[in-house]
């Protein structure tokens, strides 16, 4: 199948050799994060439901939630959450089918509660968190849509962007948040899961801000609190070490002022407890960073329906591309930037255009690439159908 795949140099500064790089996470925890995991996780919830009962993903998007923050009176031993967090619903679904009607909402909200129960270890969700699903309605009739199109259609046009490979700063700011989210978080009980890491590179040195929610319960007093900081502190440091081989500094909440008593001290170990709101799309791009130095897309990729919205799609096939092209290169690609845009009512398949741009290694010719790249996009855009599956197994994620 002949597809508009555009090859051509890239004509920039390498990454590595600009001289100032900004590279930002917002962790599991952080309410732009939630909502973006809530989002997606009611979309698999769907998806599954109508695979199970029909056999094949129907229309929907629930790409709009919200996270209304709460109040709480944190304080050191243990303080209360006073209003519970809001999270509201957005978006549509198919929820009548052959004039039977889904259980959508039930669905929905049993998936969002499982999600933040999954993440957020120290919120009760059944009394500290109100869910409002205020998904809309819609019906099909099977047996006019299996034989209307043997093609996936576009719902939108729209574009997505994608490249590689990362370069050490954003490699070290996704991992420092995985480091601290995942793993450090077992063995330090008062590490909350909001937990931001935003990097700086000014030439060959790195500074991190790390700005980490503690829960108060697990924290006795002030000293105590200083030195969970110093625990993350260090326990960074030797994992940035493993990473990179430039200098790298760290700072650890640095609006506390114990001098006024002021410490980003949580009871749940959640911003949005006491305020902080979240919406999707306002977080993570769909490659785990916030990447100013690079090209991005401000689509949400999380919620949408993965078979025709083009804005989830080509977002994570940017991705896709670009990691191969570099890969499968052999050394002789430095840098891959890729933009794919859609028409809406087109296959899904046969985009607009898919961009590729291309930095080959020194003493390398475009020619020598350009072909393979090609390739490479051509292959992916054959198997965009594994999409949903990739999905739906967690090998694909989407902030």
């Amino acid at each position: 199948m002949a597809r508009n795949i555009q090859v051509e140099p890239l004509r920039t500064t390498p990454i590595e050799e600009q001289e100032i790089e900004l590279v930002e996470r917002k962790g599991l925890g952080h309410p732009d994060s939630i909502a973006d995991g809530v989002s997606e996780s009611v979309s698999r919830a769907l998806c599954r439901m109508y695979l199970d009962n029909y056999g094949k993903i129907l229309h929907h998007n629930t790409d709009e939630t919200q996270v209304v923050g709460g109040g709480s009176e944190p304080k050191f031993g243990g303080g209360r959450v006073t209003n519970p967090i809001y999270i509201l619903l957005v978006g549509r679904a198919t929820t009548e089918v052959n004039g039977e009607k889904l259980p959508y909402r039930q669905a929905a909200i049993d998936a969002a509660k499982a999600y933040v129960g999954s993440v957020c270890s120290h919120l009760d969700v059944e009394k500290q968190v109100e869910f409002d699903c205020r998904i809309g309605q819609g019906s099909v009739d099977l047996r006019g849509v299996f034989d209307h199109h043997s093609a996936v259609l576009s719902n939108d046009t729209s574009f997505g962007v994608g490249f590689a490979p990362y370069s050490d700063t954003e490699r070290l700011v996704l991992e420092s948040e995985r480091f601290l989210t995942t793993k450090l978080k077992k063995r330090l009980p008062a590490l909350g899961e909001d937990v931001k890491v935003m990097g700086y590179r000014a030439k060959d040195a790195i500074r991190l801000t790390v700005a980490a929610a503690l829960v108060d319960s697990e924290v006795k007093d002030a000293k105590e609190y200083a030195r969970v900081c110093e625990e993350i502190h260090d326990r960074l440091a030797d994992q940035a070490a493993k990473l990179t081989n430039r200098e790298v500094t760290i700072d650890v909440n640095t609006a506390d002022d114990p001098e006024l008593g002021r410490y980003y001290l949580t009871v749940t170990g959640l911003s949005m407890e006491a305020g902080d709101d979240g919406s999707v799309g306002r977080g993570n791009r769909a490659n785990g960073l916030i990447t100013p130095n690079r090209p991005m897309s401000l689509e949400a990729s999380a919620g949408k329906n993965p078979v025709n919205h083009v804005g989830k799609i080509y977002n994570l096939l940017s991705i896709l591309i670009a990691q191969d092209v570099v890969k499968e290169s052999g050394g002789n690609v430095k840098e891959a930037h890729v933009r794919i845009l859609s028409q809406i009512g087109k296959p899904v398949d046969e985009p607009q255009v898919a961009g590729l741009q291309l930095l080959p290694a020194p003493g390398v010719k475009l020619a020598k690439v350009k072909r393979d790249a090609e390739a490479v996009a051509s292959r992916w855009f054959d198997d965009i159908g594994s999409i949903p599956q990739r999905l739906l197994t967690d090998k694909l994620a989407v902030f």
